[in-house]
């Protein structure tokens, strides 16, 4: 049996992580898509809230592993790196993140991370005056700015694993659609 594959969509707000991970869920048969978006708690004892959630997550997607279907996740563990990265959070994460990392890179999958970005990132602010807000985290064209940048740095940092790293510009989602048709053998 080839491994499933596990499909991960990062990004700053208004990148199209929605948009991008429908599409995958709607073309890619028997997937599976998860939607994460973290706890509440921002102060220093969230810290050890993430790594207990997502360690026992990866303990959850190994046992899948044996499932034949493909896993699409909206935001992972990646996100609460970078929030933490540019001080939404009052702690660091970057040790438990590599630590995630080397799990998340253990375990048996065709392991892909799709960071999403725009390259004219004025169209950040017609996506963002179009979402609904929620209040965990302001939404600003300057805020996905800077997530995008730290995003992607994981491009760089990430490059010596067995993770497939997709950078992909979201500006023209048909063009988006056509090179992930094209990586996951979609409508082939």
């Amino acid at each position: 049996m080839d491994k499933n594959r596990m499909i991960i969509v990062e990004g700053p707000q208004g990148t199209g992580k929605t948009t991008l991970t429908d599409y995958l869920r709607d073309n890619i048969p028997a997937s599976n898509l998860y939607r994460l978006s973290g706890h509440k708690v921002k102060s220093a004892e969230g810290k050890e809230m993430s790594k207990i959630m997502y360690l026992d997550q990866l303990d959850y997607l190994e046992k899948l592993s044996k499932i034949p279907m493909d896993l699409i996740f909206d935001r992972t563990f990646f996100t609460e790196e970078v929030y933490a990265r540019l001080g939404y959070k009052e702690y660091g994460f970057t040790d438990v993140f590599y630590e995630l990392v080397n799990r998340l890179n253990s375990l048996n999958y065709e392991m892909y991370l799709i960071v999403l970005h725009l390259e004219n990132t004025e169209l950040f602010k017609q996506r963002l005056d179009r979402k609904s807000h929620h209040n965990y985290q302001s939404f600003s064209i300057q805020n996905s700015i800077n997530q995008q940048n730290t995003y992607l740095q994981f491009v760089d940092e990430l490059k010596n694993t067995n993770i497939h790293i997709i950078p992909l510009a979201m500006d023209d989602f048909d063009i988006a659609y056509k090179k992930v048709d094209d990586i996951f053998r979609i409508n082939k």
